[in-house]
């Protein structure tokens, strides 16, 4: 790993003196809002945080002291966070660049895994030692309210349990969206991602047979481990004619794009009659534009979905949707990928690795 850059050192939050910070979920204020700098006079003690404190992107990112949180409320725990995943979402929004944007300054990362330390004197579903998963980032403690805690089973790790929750509802989202069928056809880009993997791995569980494409062979070997049909090395060339070789000629019957940009166009071309294409994201850098005349001439569809509006407007099915992932893990039937590790004071380097494309699956950050 590499080492910590010059200036990213631990130092004194600025914002101390007992000034309250808070901390929301991808921009959401509710249900999402945790305290993460203490009230006056309520603690002395301190925790490592990593913090943006302006939208420069994730190199100007500050690892810090910053007070630990006070004591919880009637309906809340307190939770020691030993591992969180971070993504490429992280990156958008210390530029600002993410659809919901999160008041400054706030802790990087939005999911965690750890150790409840104390409850509120209402909770009744959880005790001191339950091991949980919440809307943590990197930081050392958290507050949360215990209705967004969710207990973990007793042979689910904390590792796995923080690397799996966004990538999987995310994946799991789209192709119910696709109304994915078994037998279907799903061609999968950027697979050795985290949003793409997941899709690998549930489309396999659904029933669908699956197309890969990465930009390596490595990437190809770990995404075939989860049981893609066919792996595509779109640096070697084109997609197109290999997919509707494989395909005899129809196409893909349903594309999940988290890349889009030039990705979006060719598959445009290599989609079957009454295909749906699903825009998960633009890791490109560029969104595409549709072409009108190919979605009528191949009575294609394009849907688009962010978790956040799927959460806002069918609550209900978001939490069903929770509660299955969470079964499939406890039961072996998605195999959630980490191929990094890296210490909380080390979370540039995690985020510049995701840059570089080199993370297959999740990296997380784990204590120092």
């Amino acid at each position: 790993m590499v080492a910590p850059r010059p200036g990213f050192e631990p130092g004194t939050c600025p914002l101390g003196g007992g000034r309250a910070i808070q901390l929301c979920h991808r921009g959401k204020r509710t249900p999402f809002w945790h305290s993460i700098l203490s009230p006056p006079d309520q603690s002395n003690n301190v925790m490592k945080a990593v913090l943006c404190e302006r939208l420069d992107g994730f190199e100007s990112l500050v690892y810090r002291d910053i007070d630990e949180p006070g004591d919880p409320n009637e309906t809340q725990i307190k939770v020691a966070i030993k591992a969180r995943g971070v993504s490429f979402t992280d990156i958008l929004t210390t530029k600002g660049e993410y659809q919901t944007k999160t008041e400054l300054p706030f802790p990087v990362g939005g999911e965690g895994a750890g150790l409840v330390t104390t409850i509120g004197s209402q909770v009744k579903n959880f005790k001191p030692g339950d091991r949980v998963l919440v809307p943590g980032g990197c930081v050392e403690q958290v507050l949360v309210d215990s209705q967004q805690a969710t207990l973990l089973p007793s042979n689910v790790d904390l590792d796995s349990a923080a690397s799996f929750r966004s990538n999987y509802l995310t994946a799991l989202v789209a192709l119910q969206r696709a109304q994915l069928e078994a037998g279907e056809t799903l061609l999968v880009h950027g697979a050795a991602g985290g949003v793409g993997l997941a899709a690998v791995d549930l489309g396999k569980l659904m029933g669908a047979r699956v197309i890969a494409t990465a930009s390596s062979d490595e990437k190809l070997k770990v995404v075939g481990s989860l049981g893609a049909n066919h792996l595509l090395n779109y640096s070697e060339g084109g997609f197109r004619q290999k997919v509707k070789d494989l395909t005899e000629g129809k196409g893909a019957d349903v594309i999940y794009d988290p890349v889009g940009g030039e990705v979006f166009e060719e598959s445009m071309r290599c989609i079957a009659p009454f295909g749906r294409i699903l825009i998960v994201g633009f890791t490109s850098g560029n969104p595409a534009l549709a072409k009108t005349n190919h979605l009528l001439v191949k009575d294609a569809q394009i849907i688009g979905f962010t978790i956040g509006g799927f959460k806002k407007h069918a609550p209900e099915k978001a939490k069903r949707n929770e509660s299955t992932l969470m079964d499939w893990l406890e039961s072996k039937r998605i195999h959630p990928y980490i191929s990094h590790r890296f210490p909380l004071k080390e979370t540039v380097d995690a985020l510049r690795l995701i840059t570089q494309r080199k993370v297959i699956g999740k990296v997380l950050v784990t204590n120092d």
